[in-house]
């Protein structure tokens, strides 16, 4: 297709290998409607893919809406009470954390929320320094659909996620391109442009097509939610058998199969404030900057 020769004769990289074909899909689409609701739509969406092309902009989710037709609630957790269930969840990975320290201190439930605090503490559990947490469900799962409804803290330092992660999939060995186990970044709010807030879908995985050194990653897009550290927005992700489709607010961002094929393995479910390095928060007062990611609730169904 013209499409693909043209981002093969380019190096674009995957996502914008992405936005590309779907450039071309919208300009085929301009001459099968007489809409003149749909044509102004389309010259948008349009105008929007050239401007991540040229600038690097996110995009608007314009995919098909979710459809949960044959799956059934396995999870759901509306964090009640005061406390966090232990019996579903664990904290993950206490301990130093790139420039700071994850330490369950930094978990509470309050308000029907979970709330994740990013801080410096200067009588910390490990001493004086940045801190925050992540937390995983007790359980692994495999194939299904992931959703989150949160919240993004309100900073350009820290940065919300949801994502699951198998055993090894920096490991080539393990990896074996993904079909060994994956991680895949449901959502990470770490794009700041234009004076909003955006969200990347991203996979790592190692040994895609034999590759044996370091671990292979495609960040597939940016993608704009509504006032996403103000309101509550829900990000998803249905991972089929041959696809992982990405979701905000029931609409499609977009969908890969990158690797050798997607993970066949259960999977831990995670849910973190993510603390960056320690160029990132230099310029953050120690004793004012105090961050939340706050949760509504976090969904799992299966087939």
């Amino acid at each position: 297709m013209l499409w693909s020769k043209i981002a093969e004769a380019l190096n674009l990289s995957i996502r914008e290998t992405w936005a590309v074909e779907k450039f071309f899909e919208y300009f085929g689409n301009l001459f099968t409607t007489f809409s003149p609701k749909k044509i102004i739509s389309t010259v948008l969406a349009m105008v929007e893919i050239l401007q991540m092309l040229i600038l690097g902009m996110p995009l608007t989710p314009r995919g098909q809406q979710l459809d949960l037709t044959g799956y059934n609630l396995v999870v759901y957790d509306e964090f009640e009470g005061d406390t966090l269930n232990e019996n579903l969840w664990e904290v993950r990975g206490n301990g130093p954390r790139r420039c700071g320290y994850n330490y369950s201190s930094q978990v509470s439930v309050k308000d029907g929320n979970l709330v994740i605090t990013g801080e410096y503490l200067e009588d910390g559990y490990y001493g004086e320094g940045w801190y925050t947490a992540a937390i995983k469900l007790r359980e692994r799962y495999k194939q299904g659909y992931y959703e989150i409804r949160c919240i993004c803290n309100d900073s350009p330092g820290y940065w919300s996620a949801f994502w699951i992660q198998a055993d090894g999939p920096y490991t080539a060995s393990i990896s074996k391109g993904g079909v060994g186990g994956a991680e895949i970044d449901i959502f990470e709010s770490t794009e700041y442009s234009e004076g909003k807030y955006a969200v990347t879908n991203t996979i790592h995985c190692a040994g895609v097509d034999g590759v044996q050194e370091g671990f292979q990653s495609a960040m597939l897009g940016k993608f704009y939610g509504n006032n996403i550290t103000k309101e509550y927005n829900t990000y998803g992700l249905e991972w089929t058998e041959d696809e992982y489709i990405f979701y905000i607010n029931g609409v499609e961002t977009v969908r890969s199969s990158f690797g050798n094929g997607v993970s066949q393995v259960p999977e831990d479910v995670i849910v973190s404030l993510e603390i960056p390095d320690e160029e990132h928060m230099a310029e953050f007062d120690k004793e004012t900057f105090r961050t939340e990611f706050i949760v509504d609730y976090v969904k799992i169904y299966q087939k």
